[in-house]
């Protein structure tokens, strides 16, 4: 990242003259200088020159975003909608190929398809968006509304395609990338190979190769102020710059590094930094749903850093963490609720059809999990051979083979996330079990109470008529077999005339098929009657088959049926009049007698009271005021269980499937064609992948042998990437600038050694991040002071050799706690929900906390003041580096967003009122200007800006108003010496 510019002389000088030296006649005017000068000294005179303006050939970072884009939401709808008509293999209609690059820039009849850049301007966008009668693609009907936003996004941001272009004359180009078997030929896929040399040889030896000397150490003001924000994220005291500054210790810098990362503050810092490369939100877009139990997963990511969790534990815990409980409660609760992690994804609920949003849900985890712990574009693989890196489709599906054995999701027509209760320690447990027993005893009473009232006391010999029932219901009589059933009627209740067996011979070559006849077109819930019994089978397989897939289900048949003792649920589908929809029950495996009685399709949409029997009469010796009265006070007592069950903390996760099952590979992504079925396993260019794939077993998802895969110190990917990502945090920038991508298309390192080294160390060291960050800031290369030496900018304008440090901008988190530390406003407090309770949706959300930024409820419809001005990381995908924009509203924003100006005000009443005491006016006036650059900069003002800021307050012998303070100390907010580090 280019180095800001140096300020000249002062960094308020420019502002300052402005603001104290002339006579303003209002605020306006003070607003558009200090927008201007401000903007100039950030952007710096490279803005007349076009310096920061949109280069030919886009950043690396940026180019691969645009090809992940294209690969995980165009291409797929290309070949899905498109390319039948519009390929070289095609009629080509209207002369428009869209299966290469050059296809949609040549256009076809009416011209070139896509103008890149310009969304509104393209005919293709026109045609998909069916804004044009005349020009509405495809034919067959209308895209969604995702579908085509995603191609407006992809047009919008250049319309980057990677496919080559097509020989002249001839067909395209297939492009091909890194064989696995060549993977070794790529730097991020050999092994790691440590050097003995110390973190400052490697840097200055390669400096000394390009002919740059490393600057001096920084100023120890400035260094103390570089160090406290990189560590806690939070602006140093004048107290702990006095006691650095006064120990003559040589160990002093040593000491104070100590001191920070044993500080809470230290553990909150770097999980906010993690939680930006695991898209964190406690929220979803869609409907603004709050996800309420996401603050546990950040407040684990604390305790971790706190306690300096080994970062390969942590990579088991937020993969695998609910399938390693152990005897320790804390240890236990803090795994479970790590898986936290595979829930955070930002997925469109209300897809209908389940089987592409589980596979879509699939996607987004396998691209977090990829790019956060390895830095791989996994997801480029879903349709079809990686285009860039050794990841063949059939990897891909290995890997999504291990999540579809694992269930993210509750569906019904709205899907919802998980939530479990939270393992307690044995009384804990105890007690809410005991709560749920009395629960369960209570509620059978009251369906006793409710029996006597409306005359179905005693053993149920119910025999349901299939006409009494509501919607489309198949007895067992209408079936069709295949082997010998036996009727029978020796256990009730049931529907019809009795119900079905399959014997004691046979095992697993029976089957039963319930097809309606004309079923209508709907979505309907798909009932299944049994009678129960101690012989039963436990797992009676029973198999739905609706418009677009086919459900498996396995029923306990030795359990009473849990609707009204006759039925249990197996889901809601949709059928389609013309398509398949019928019921497959088999005694495949079965481990006891399986039972066949009736199959029940009920419209979700409402259903027919069910018609009364002789059997529903009311009991004439039955005392009904009696059964009132106790089933009144029955119900209240239940309330209250239920209010207690309620209490018991709960944790957002996911659960293992059963069963655990291989899947097929899904042909060009599209989740209802099916290929070749795939053993599960992993990335088998990447590491010990196959060594783990072997210990997958049919009673565990993968997920466990997936976290050790990626956790083995074998694995090359894995160290780097966590390494170079500490070490962006500290410096500003990756050894990989690319941090979520080591693949091809990302950016090789800076100093390939180095980064090795970090990685071998971080091993060694038990995966200690405390040990890594304080090896890397005890370094001289950390230390160095910030210059603009001519012959190191013309040898290394971006600082890649680190011959000096680098200005870095303040996070938007670190900004605003800042302001809080100055307005002495800010609350430490550790943890819990902060989300303000009775809240149901994220929309126009009022952020009010005066807590740090980290604990700000993040939802993604609703973004806390100033976040998303100062460039937060997009919540909804990994993010390895945030933007870093330089705009005038940013400015604009420092001079008039209300939070700050409150923030100002109530400084100046802090600084007013601790000033107080008898004092000569005077002196308070310099003792608060001198406090507040202390607390703004880390520095004392020179004799100049004093002299600026006591002119501006009435003189030394004035005593300052609070308006005027006020105003001062959001000139020293809005100065760029607030926001950046040097």
């Amino acid at each position: 990242m280019p180095d800001p510019p140096r300020r000249v002389s002062h960094p308020l000088a420019v502002f300052l003259t402005v603001l104290f030296l002339r006579p303003l006649p209002n605020l306006w005017c003070v607003v558009m200088a200090c927008v201007v000068s401000v903007a100039w000294m950030e952007a710096g005179p490279g803005v007349a020159a076009g310096e920061n303006g949109q280069d030919a050939s886009l950043p690396l970072e940026t180019d691969a975003e645009n090809i992940q884009w294209f690969e995980n939401k165009i291409r797929p709808a290309l070949i899905e909608h498109c390319l039948e008509c519009h390929s070289t293999e095609t009629e080509a209609s209207g002369g428009l190929v869209l299966d290469s690059r050059d296809g949609w820039q040549t256009g076809g009849d009416l011209g070139p398809a896509i103008v890149p850049g310009d969304a509104a301007a393209s005919r293709l966008i026109q045609a998909i968006a069916y804004e044009d009668p005349a020009l509405e693609m495809p034919p067959d009907g209308k895209l969604d509304d995702a579908t085509i936003a995603a191609f407006r996004r992809w047009v919008e941001n250049g319309a980057v395609d990677p496919r080559q272009p097509s020989p002249a004359g001839g067909e395209p180009t297939r492009q091909t990338g890194l064989p696995v078997e060549r993977a070794h030929e790529h730097w991020a896929y050999r092994p790691i190979a440590r050097s003995s040399a110390s973190i400052d040889a490697l840097i200055d030896r390669n400096l000394a190769r390009h002919g740059l000397t490393a600057a001096p150490p920084a100023e120890p003001r400035a260094l103390v102020r570089r160090l406290v924000f990189d560590l806690h994220g939070l602006p140093p005291s004048p107290q702990t710059i006095d006691a650095f500054l006064a120990d003559p210790s040589p160990l002093a810098y040593e000491r104070l590094v100590d001191q920070l990362l044993a500080s809470p503050h230290f553990a909150e810092h770097f999980a906010r930094r993690w939680m930006d490369v695991v898209r964190y939100a406690e929220s979803i877009t869609l409907r603004g749903f709050i996800l309420p139990e996401a603050w546990r997963y950040r407040d684990y990511l604390i305790w971790s850093y706190a306690n300096d969790r080994p970062f390969d534990q942590m990579i088991r815990d937020q993969i695998a963490g609910d399938l390693l409980a152990c005897d320790d409660i804390t240890e236990t609760q803090q795994r479970a609720i790590a898986t936290g992690f595979l829930a955070l994804g930002n997925s469109n609920l209300e897809d209908q059809d389940k089987t592409k949003l589980e596979f879509d849900h699939i996607d987004e985890q396998l691209e977090t999990i990829g790019r956060a712990f390895l830095a791989q574009t996994i997801g480029c693989a879903r349709c079809h051979d990686h285009k860039f890196d050794p990841i063949p489709t059939r990897d891909y599906y290995a890997l999504a083979g291990i999540m579809r054995s694992t269930t993210p999701l509750k569906h019904a027509n709205l899907s919802k996330w998980i939530e479990k209760p939270l393992p307690l320690d044995p009384s804990d447990e105890a007690h809410y079990r005991a709560v749920q027993s009395r629960a369960d005893v209570v509620a059978a009473e009251l369906k006793t109470l409710q029996s006597l009232e409306t005359g179905n006391a005693g053993k149920d010999t119910r025999m349901v008529s299939v006409d009494s029932l509501a919607g489309v219901v198949m007895d067992d009589a209408d079936a069709s077999y295949v082997g010998a059933w036996t009727e029978s009627t020796f256990v009730k209740p049931y529907v019809g005339a009795g119900y079905r067996h399959d014997g004691t011979t046979g095992q697993g070559s029976k089957s039963v098929t319930f097809d309606p006849v004309d079923l209508p077109t709907g979505r309907y819930e798909v009932r299944m009657s049994y009678t129960s019994h101690d012989n039963r089978a436990t797992n009676a397989i029973v198999k739905v088959f609706s418009a677009n897939e086919s459900t498996k289900v396995r029923v306990n048949q030795r359990r009473r049926p849990p609707i009204d003792g006759l039925w249990i649920s197996l889901g809601v589908f949709p059928f389609e009049k013309e398509g398949q929809s019928f019921v497959i029950v088999s005694n495949e495996n079965a481990d006891g007698c399986v039972i066949v009685d009736a199959i029940q399709f009920l419209p979700i949409d409402g259903q027919p009271a069910a018609a009364k029997t002789s059997a529903d009469a009311k009991a004439d010796d039955v005392d009904l005021a009696a059964v009132a009265a106790r089933r009144k006070e029955l119900s209240a007592e239940l309330k209250q269980l239920q209010s207690e069950l309620n209490r018991r903390p709960k944790y957002l996760t996911v659960s293992e499937s059963e069963p655990r099952e291989e899947i097929a590979v899904r042909v060009r992504g599209n989740v209802h064609q099916l290929g070749d079925t795939v053993r599960r396993g992993f990335l088998t260019a990447i590491g010990p992948a196959q060594r783990y794939a072997d210990r997958i077993g049919t009673d565990g998802s993968g997920r466990v042998e997936l976290a050790e895969w990626i956790a083995d110190p074998s694995n090359p990917l894995t160290a780097r990437v966590y390494a170079n990502r500490v070490w962006s945090w500290l410096m500003g920038e990756g050894l990989v600038a690319t941090e979520n991508n080591f693949g091809t298309t990302g950016e090789s390192p800076s100093h390939p050694e180095l980064l090795d080294t970090l990685a071998g160390t971080l091993i060694e060291h038990g995966w200690s991040t405390k040990s890594l960050v304080r090896t890397i800031v005890c370094s001289d290369t950390y230390r160095r002071a910030v210059t603009a030496d001519p012959a190191r900018i013309a040898v290394d304008p971006n600082n890649r050799l680190y011959a000096s440090a680098s200005v870095k901008r303040l996070p938007v988190e670190a900004l605003r706690d800042a302001m809080l530390c100055v307005s002495g406003e800010i609350e430490h407090r550790y943890g819990g929900s902060t989300i303000r309770p009775g809240t149901s949706s994220d929309y126009n959300y009022k952020h009010d906390l005066k807590r740090r930024s980290l604990y700000l409820p993040v939802f993604r419809n609703s973004l806390p003041p100033l976040f998303g001005l100062f460039d937060f990381a997009d919540s909804s995908v990994s993010v390895g580096q945030r933007g870093q924009s330089t705009v005038a509203p940013q400015s604009l924003a420092m001079m008039n967003h209300t939070w700050i100006i409150e923030r100002a005000r109530q400084a100046g009443k802090r600084w007013l009122h601790a000033s107080a005491g008898g004092q000569d006016e005077s002196v308070a006036a310099k003792s608060i200007v001198e406090q507040l650059y202390l607390c703004c900069y880390g520095r004392r003002p020179d004799a100049e800006e004093l002299q600026f800021c006591l002119d501006y307050l009435g003189g030394e012998n004035a005593s300052p108003s609070e308006d005027r303070l006020a105003d001062l100390i959001q000139s020293l907010f809005a100065s760029i010496d607030f926001r950046y580090l040097e």
